[in-house]
């Protein structure tokens, strides 16, 4: 399954499946064709119109939160925090995702993680979230995306305790080399989990 991740750096990744899923597509290089895009909030570094637009096909379905619908004419589902939608046959679950120190992504504006499924594998991608108590109830997760960076999201210790308690089969870092945080914090994050939960610092692809 990872070679089927491809991490195009900060929190977009593109994900080969059933369906070609990206997320929160930001400074995309070369146009594809995306089956399901999935935005985490509203800040232009997660929802990129520009960069959106290299990515839909006549068919391609978003799903983004109730601030970011309706900027872009594609095919959109809203979602909030705790609900289940099947795009296309995959499964995909709304988590919420915010600040609990910090005051860049409050809670009330109901932003996003997802929980979602491709080739029978359950992946998880957090968002712009600090370390919060939710993550103890995700369950079964085999893939977790996880940003280490600090400043605007949980910092590489915040984000091995997060790995703990969801205990994923893998841990990929993100948020880091593009804006905030460096590489640095993704192999710091790798060396705290090591015997505990393999993580991959996957090298970013353009």
């Amino acid at each position: 399954m990872i070679q089927n991740i491809k991490w195009l750096g900060h929190d977009t990744f593109k994900i080969s499946g059933e369906k070609i899923i990206y997320t929160d597509p930001f400074q995309i290089s070369k146009p594809d064709k995306a089956d399901i895009i999935l935005i985490t909030h509203e800040h232009y570094d997660h929802f990129s119109p520009e960069d959106i637009q290299k990515l839909l096909g006549p068919d391609t379905v978003l799903v983004l939160p109730k601030d970011c619908a309706g900027k872009i004419k594609a095919k959109e589902i809203v979602v909030k925090p705790g609900d289940k939608v099947d795009v296309e046959g995959i499964e995909i679950e709304a988590v919420p995702s915010y600040n609990t120190n910090k005051k860049f992504h409050p809670k009330e504006k109901g932003w996003l993680g997802f929980i979602f499924k491709v080739s029978n594998k359950r992946i998880y991608i957090a968002g712009d979230t600090d370390y919060i108590p939710e993550m103890k109830t995700f369950k079964n997760i085999d893939i977790a995306l996880l940003p280490v960076s600090g400043t605007y999201v949980m910092n590489a210790d915040e984000a091995v305790q997060a790995a703990l308690d969801i205990m994923p089969k893998l841990a990929i870092p993100m948020h880091y080399g593009s804006i905030v945080g460096s590489e640095q914090d993704a192999h710091y994050f790798a060396e705290k989990l090591k015997g505990k939960i393999d993580v991959i610092v996957l090298k970013q692809e353009r």
